[in-house]
């Protein structure tokens, strides 16, 4: 395995790879394989009882003596567990003068829809380290953090995009809350490629809707591709952020254009082991008679695909956001259980 891809993909293209929840020797394999920043969601920590369990257990076990509350505790756990990644990436951070060695944190999905608890929680996080970066859902409540966040000047990864109204709308609101504050901080917005692919196929089983999977992976790339166009040709001062993957193609197929993507190390290593030769992808066109079928098939690819396809008040409620939201309360859920847990066995 030369491991050198994404060096190689640094060195001859404007893509960048990012590290998704990552373990800590995850952590320290991305970080060699060249990943300039890192995504973290409210699943984190329940992944990491999968990755890590000795350190995360023992950050449970620490936290759960200095507080007698399981929402605060999940809090500190997931804070601790962050900052063990911005601490690794905080030299990257000083070295590029805040170019890179970011690391995203979204607390308590509970509350994505409560917009004072979201400007909490970045508020909170930013005194973690100067490279803590705010995560912030495109829903209805997101928008109102966003200015928020904007007028403190703590950058922003707009997250849970899957249409092109979603991170239009966003765009739109940053640069109007950068104009009246004359504030600009880090700003990226998100396209879930891979959950949207997903998404459309559990409705294609559910319906019984019969359609190629070669067809159906081009799905989530193909409104990527035309919100990285769109965003470009408007020119908004923000980093498209590839997310969600489910495979290699959800990085590969966006190489070449000023996209980061993040993904996680598994599929890092599949990349890495491949060690194809570095292809710009970027400009390929997805060809008409599959977009047609996706159009025909699944009125949520035309939602996502088309500018006007969804108004703010049907962001919080589309159905491939639901998909990826759930996932998230699934991990927090699953953290508060163990925290639970643990605590019963403390006092045994």
């Amino acid at each position: 395995m030369s491991g050198d891809y994404f060096h190689r993909v640094h060195d001859q293209t404007p893509t960048r790879f990012w590290i998704n929840n990552p373990s800590g020797e995850d952590l320290e394999r991305a970080i060699a394989a060249g990943a300039i920043n890192c995504t973290t969601n409210p699943s984190y920590c329940s992944k990491l009882l999968q990755s890590d369990p000795r350190y995360i257990q023992g950050v449970i076990d620490r936290v759960i003596r200095e507080t007698e509350d399981d929402d605060v505790a999940a809090i500190r756990v997931y804070q601790e567990s962050a900052k063990r990644v911005m601490d690794r990436f905080l030299p990257l951070y000083e070295q590029s003068v805040g170019g890179y060695g970011y690391v995203t944190m979204q607390d308590d999905p509970r509350a994505d829809e409560n917009p004072e608890a979201t400007i909490r929680a970045a508020l909170r996080n930013r005194t973690l380290g100067k490279n803590s970066m705010a995560k912030i859902p495109v829903i209805k409540s997101g928008l109102e953090a966003l200015e928020a966040c904007v007028a403190e000047s703590i950058p922003i990864c707009a997250t849970e995009v899957f249409s092109i109204a979603q991170a239009v709308r966003m765009c739109d609101l940053y640069e109007r809350a950068a104009e009246r504050t004359g504030n600009r901080p880090p700003f990226y917005v998100t396209h879930i490629t891979g959950i949207f692919d997903e998404y459309l196929g559990k409705v294609a089983k559910r319906e019984g809707i019969e359609i190629a999977p070669d067809v159906l992976a081009q799905a989530g790339c193909t409104i990527a591709r035309k919100e990285y166009r769109l965003l470009k040709e408007r020119g908004y001062q923000t980093t498209m952020l590839g997310g969600g993957a489910r495979g290699p193609h959800h990085f590969t197929e966006m190489v070449g254009g000023e996209v980061h993507v993040t993904i996680n190390w598994t599929t890092a290593q599949e990349i890495i082991e491949a060690d194809e030769p570095i292809i710009s992808r970027i400009d390929a066109e997805t060809p008409q008679s599959a977009i047609d079928e996706l159009s025909e098939k699944f009125v949520d690819f035309q939602r996502a695909y088309q500018e006007d396809g969804l108004c703010v008040e049907e962001f919080a409620g589309y159905g491939p956001v639901q998909l990826f939201r759930n996932s998230f309360l699934k991990g927090y859920y699953l953290l508060l259980a163990e925290i639970a847990a643990r605590r019963h066995a403390q006092a045994l």
